[in-house]
């Protein structure tokens, strides 16, 4: 599968209008702050283009960020505008036609962003201990449609654990199926190469998640696929696809379920591009100067993350309540493609 992957994207795809599925993020539905840092990207870059969503988490400026799967490195140039002239942003993958076209533009972003804070490591995201990358050395962590397509995936949540500071955060989009993929599905090596073959059921993305020591990932945002090649259409059948979004935070407190003590927080609004409200994940949009009931869990994300200072804080761990109202453990995604409002609950 790894020959099959190096193939499929250093050879097979030549630009994101050879891919034959939705999985890419439509450059329409990027903020309106993200989408200058976009038209700072050289043309080569953005034409070789294969994520399926954003990872660009709010409060990168000064971070150490490495990009796991980086590709021609789109997002880390995007990252690195945000994270400044005092942050660093480290891209892995191990495609050569794809590092070549990073590298090749290198000079050029360095030149119109007036820093250079970018380098690109040649390696398998499955044996992240071998790039000699010192450990708990990264504020974020993020990968943009690439998980799939390890076959080690045990491994690849391991190695970011390992990576991340403590209160460091892995924010990353991926591939989803609503059931385990079958094995006709998971071996044809197109359905692989366009990230369906290697998706994993996302019931089972939360226990590997939960075996790294990842425990109440976050759903950010999600979106239904669509299979627009007919054949590969057939092969799949009743098959549900979701492009998804999700925070891991790197905290030994955390629970595995969301705990009510009776806490709240409230947002300064003082993170930037965010003055009105801080969105946390798919459940919580905490609006500006209000107090936001949370559980645990949600209390230790914001506290014991780079996020600390942007919020006010009450309440303690002495008198435990019970479980959180709200959380439940259906499919997390929604299934169809519309915007939902966000709640209040965990």
């Amino acid at each position: 599968m790894r020959d099959i992957v190096q193939d499929y994207y250093g050879k097979q795809l030549q630009s994101s209008d050879d891919l034959k599925t939705t999985a890419c993020c439509d450059i329409s539905a990027l903020p309106s702050w993200l989408r200058p840092l976009i038209d700072n990207i050289h043309p080569e870059v953005l034409a070789r283009y294969y994520g399926c969503g954003l990872v660009c988490p709010d409060l990168l400026k000064g971070c150490s960020v490495l990009d796991l799967g980086s590709g021609s490195g789109r997002d880390v140039y995007a990252l690195s505008q945000l994270v400044g002239a005092g942050g660093e942003v480290v891209g892995v993958d191990m495609t050569d036609e794809q590092l070549a076209v990073a590298e090749q533009h290198r000079d050029w972003h360095s030149e119109k962003f007036g820093f250079d804070n970018v380098r690109f490591l040649k390696g398998d995201i499955e044996r992240l201990h071998e790039l000699g990358l010192e450990a708990g050395s990264f504020d974020v962590i993020v990968s943009n449609c690439v998980i799939n397509l390890c076959t080690d995936k045990d491994a690849v949540l391991e190695g970011i654990q390992r990576l991340l500071k403590p209160g460091g955060e892995f924010y990353f989009s991926d591939v989803y199926a609503d059931r385990r993929v079958p094995e006709a599905v998971h071996n044809d090596s197109v359905l692989y190469g366009e990230c369906l073959g290697g998706a994993l059921y996302w019931n089972d993305f939360l226990r590997i998640a939960t075996r790294a020591g990842f425990a109440d990932p976050r759903l950010v945002e999600d979106r239904p696929l669509e299979i627009t090649d007919p054949e590969l259409a057939a092969q799949t059948g009743d098959l549900n696809f979701f492009s998804a979004t999700y925070r891991l935070f790197k905290i030994d407190a955390l629970e595995s379920a969301c705990e009510d003590f009776g806490q709240s927080v409230v947002y300064r609004g003082s993170i930037a591009n965010s003055p009105e409200a801080f969105i946390l994940d798919k459940h919580h949009t905490i609006a500006s100067g209000q107090p936001f009931p949370v559980c645990g869990n949600t209390w230790r994300m914001l506290h014991d993350s780079r996020f600390a200072e942007h919020f006010e804080f009450s309440g303690d761990f002495s008198h435990h309540l019970g479980l959180f109202e709200g959380c439940g453990s259906d499919i997390p995604f929604d299934t169809q493609a519309e915007c939902n409002d966000s709640g209040a609950c965990c």
